[in-house]
């Protein structure tokens, strides 16, 4: 038991080390790049909503139109 202790002990304390070592190699983007990439999500998002919008718009017509002519 103790055994398996020690070694979940050592493999957690290399996973953590492992760890600090790969976040120094990370890249971290500079403000204005995280503002850049951020408007252009904000933008596609309200893009795609209008776009669903109106297809959502013009089945719902087209589906009315359908049920009322079989009416």
């Amino acid at each position: 038991m103790a055994e398996e202790k020690k070694n979940w002990v050592e493999s957690t304390r290399d996973y953590i080390n492992e760890l600090k070592v790969e976040m120094r190699r990370v890249s971290w983007p500079n403000r204005k790049q995280v503002e850049s990439t951020t408007a252009v999500v904000i933008f596609s998002v309200f893009a795609f909503a209008g776009y669903f919008a109106i297809v959502d718009t013009l089945l719902q017509r087209g589906i009315k139109g359908i049920l009322n002519f079989f009416k």
